[in-house]
């Protein structure tokens, strides 16, 4: 059974959009692997901490970026305390959710996500975003899912 590729390029979205995406990534029976491309912003940096362990990637231009979720609030106070609430609950369930892929501590992650974090794809390998920046495809189709690091080191031999 072959892997599921699945490219991000994305500067973010609607977390319930995300937790969508992201609950279908851990469901389903196939591994995802993971690769940016330009950016992984906000909800597209947590789906590509989602792949697979050992499979999620990054090109060597590509940026990501890590935050706690943001949204407005309006109408009377109870609503406005609702939506507080639960923007509240939304922040600690990503949180562990960036707990579970990273390998960081609550509160590392907690201290990280309280502004716009930019990474580059090094600094998202040493944070546990992604395992390996990759430099070119696989040279044959037996090694898809295997990224080459462009070091000839891993080279195809027949």
């Amino acid at each position: 059974k072959k892997d599921i590729a699945f490219y991000i390029n994305s500067p973010g979205g609607m977390v319930t959009s995300g937790l969508a995406i992201y609950d279908t990534m851990q469901y389903i029976k196939p591994s995802v692997s993971t690769v940016c491309i330009g950016q992984a912003a906000s909800m597209g940096s947590m789906l590509l901490a989602a792949g697979e362990k050992q499979k999620r990637y990054a090109l060597p231009n590509s940026r990501i970026m890590i935050h706690q979720p943001s949204g407005g609030a309006q109408g009377q106070a109870t609503d406005i305390e609702i939506q507080a609430r639960e923007i509240l609950a939304l922040r600690e369930r990503l949180n562990n959710i960036y707990v579970k892929h990273t390998g960081q501590e609550l509160e590392t992650i907690e201290q990280a996500l309280e502004r716009d974090k930019y990474m580059t794809p090094e600094e998202a390998a040493d944070f546990g975003l992604i395992d390996e920046v990759v430099f070119q495809r696989p040279e044959s189709e037996e090694d898809e899912g295997e990224f080459g690091n462009g070091d000839g080191e891993d080279e195809v031999k027949d």
